[in-house]
């Protein structure tokens, strides 16, 4: 098991490595698998009710799971296909979002900033 995103990075490059897939990996690809992971995510919840998508039986959630690791695995690959560190991207993005959506103009609502700035 890993539980860093570099090991887990560098056991999905042994992984695709060993099986030679990096020359399919183009970021186009990869961009369609994932979207293609993502939507078998939403397929799980698409006629649940707002309650049922917060209560999700044991089953349901080892699927949803699974596909949650197919969009992130790719994700990843995209990630380092293109030399992009995920971390530090995440990072500036949240501080972005930090000056778009200030607490005193945001908290408790949903409102796109464009509505507030």
């Amino acid at each position: 098991m890993t539980d860093s995103i570099d090991a887990l990075r560098a056991r999905v490059n042994a992984f695709v490595e060993a099986r030679d897939w990096a020359q399919f990996h183009s970021p186009k690809n990869l961009a369609m698998a994932m979207i293609v992971e993502a939507a078998e995510v939403v397929e799980h919840f698409q006629w649940m009710t707002e309650a049922d998508s917060r209560q999700l039986d044991e089953a349901t959630k080892q699927q949803v799971g699974q596909e949650l690791a197919d969009t992130f695995v790719y994700l990843m690959r995209i990630a380092e296909v293109c030399g992009i560190d995920l971390i530090q991207a995440a990072n500036a993005k949240i501080d972005l979002n930090a000056q778009k959506y200030p607490v005193e103009k945001c908290r408790g609502s949903n409102a796109k900033y464009t509505e507030y700035q």
